[in-house]
């Protein structure tokens, strides 16, 4: 079909049926992740964890996260996001239901662990077990996500497809308070891990229904040329080069990608600002319950607002550098204005301890700010992967850079128990989340300024 001809035929919009795939298996992703979050204060009194114990559970799925979801990178690059997405939910949907078995997991496990001299509470090293497990599964979301908005959009729409799929994150931890208390006053605290683990089974059946690459789409006639050209309109560039079609797995080594500063930039970025999403992910319910005597059950109104902020945040922060494409900025050069002043954001965090003892709704406004201000950074730092390499590599960058991320979910997670512990050892826990709060608002400025020194201006990788 020539140009002509391919301009004049209606522009499809399958692709956004792909976009909603993502954005459910997105939200079932933080679903999942969030009811032990929102168990925690039940589980904590049940069981007498500490703060620090509850800290070894959550670096226990941050770390595992971490190294998992390097290799998750790889695998999806090489068996293809149909497959590998599918393996993926499957996993962390099964690692879900075990939770409901945690106490029986620990039983097994902590003798074994004993010998080598770890010794932890049986509940807590069960909740270790399903951790690590859903670690592996859901480390596989966001490299399969990334890489499938690589293959299904031009490079001008990807920030708000981006943003789409990723405010799911926000949609699952707005259902999670809103399900999960009374699911666990209901049918006890087990049925919860259950019935929200098995939703993932679901999204499978849809998932392998709708889902083929755009080439084999347009063979089946799912899509019309008009979107195929679409879809494609990009392969000028270097970057988006689509992947040899010889049936040979093209791969390339993480040497050759760490040789490259877009790579390090990514990195860096992830590393210094995932750690403040971990942070407020896996601890605000305890946060609530120790400043405010707030109980899993009352947790709902709170959480629910906080997190429809960040919604808005992630939609907004995917269409926020179309505002200065529309002012002639190149994509690159667009994403990072935004993200400059989206870094700006977080620095409220900084009153929500000092302005907390007027009203809890302060802290909560003032900090669905900051976790706004971090899923529109979100939606754009993921994007300058599929800005700046090829298809081939996108998924293995974005397992690079969110295994930097998880590490440093496990240290601001760690760092954090302990302050706590001691703060509230001597009287003063108030002043623990004081100094993690500062951390979480000048994260952002920093991560910026170091993603601008490595990669100044726009250059694509070529591989």
């Amino acid at each position: 079909m020539n140009k002509f001809n391919s301009i004049n035929q209606k522009i499809g919009k399958y692709r956004w049926t792909i976009c909603s795939l993502l954005f459910f298996a997105t939200t079932v992703n933080y679903l999942d992740r969030q009811v032990l979050s929102i168990l925690q204060p039940r589980l904590a009194e049940e069981y007498g964890w500490t703060n620090s114990n509850y800290a070894d559970i959550a670096a226990a799925f941050q770390f595992c996260y971490a190294i998992a979801v390097l290799f998750a990178g790889r695998f999806i690059d090489w068996i293809g996001t149909r497959k590998g997405y599918a393996w993926a939910i499957a996993i962390w949907s099964f690692a879900a239901i075990i939770h409901a078995f945690a106490i029986g997991l620990g039983g097994i496990v902590s003798p074994v662990l004993s010998v080598v001299g770890i010794v932890l509470p049986v509940s807590v090293i069960g909740f270790m077990v399903g951790r690590i497990v859903l670690a592996v599964g859901e480390a596989g979301n966001f490299p399969a996500a990334v890489k499938t908005v690589a293959e299904w959009f031009p490079r001008k729409e990807r920030s708000l497809a981006t943003g789409i799929f990723n405010s799911g994150a926000n949609i699952g931890a707005i259902v999670a308070p809103l399900t999960v208390p009374w699911i666990a006053s209901e049918f006890g605290w087990q049925a919860a891990f259950i019935i929200v683990g098995g939703i993932g089974f679901l999204w499978i059946l849809f998932w392998l229904l709708c889902y083929h690459s755009p080439q084999q789409m347009l063979a089946k006639g799912k899509i019309n040329q008009a979107e195929y050209d679409y879809i494609r309109s990009d392969e000028h560039s270097v970057a988006e080069q689509p992947a040899k079609t010889t049936g040979v797995k093209e791969k390339t080594s993480w040497i050759k990608l760490l040789s490259y500063r877009q790579t390090w930039s990514f990195f860096f970025g992830k590393f210094m600002t995932d750690g403040v999403w971990w942070f407020f992910l896996f601890w605000l319910p305890a946060y609530l319950k120790s400043q405010y005597d707030i109980s899993d059950t009352q947790i709902t109104l709170p959480l629910t607002a906080l997190y429809s902020m960040t919604m808005i945040g992630s939609i907004c922060g995917g269409w926020f550098p179309a505002f200065f494409i529309k002012k002639g900025y190149e994509p690159y050069k667009a994403r990072m204005t935004a993200m400059l002043i989206i870094a700006v954001i977080p620095l409220v965090v900084l009153l929500a301890q000092p302005l907390g003892y007027i009203s809890m709704w302060i802290p909560i406004v003032l900090i669905g700010a900051g976790c706004s201000a971090h899923q529109a950074w979100s939606a754009n730092i993921y994007t300058t992967v599929s800005d700046m390499f090829p298809a081939k590599a996108v998924a293995s960058i974005v397992g690079i850079g969110t295994m930097a991320g998880g590490l440093s979910g496990v240290i601001v997670s760690k760092a954090a128990g302990a302050l706590f512990d001691y703060y509230k050892g001597i009287g003063n826990e108030a002043t623990g989340y004081t100094i993690v709060f500062a951390y979480c608002a000048l994260a952002y400025l920093l991560a910026w300024g170091i993603m601008k020194f490595l990669v100044p201006k726009f250059k694509p990788v070529d591989i």
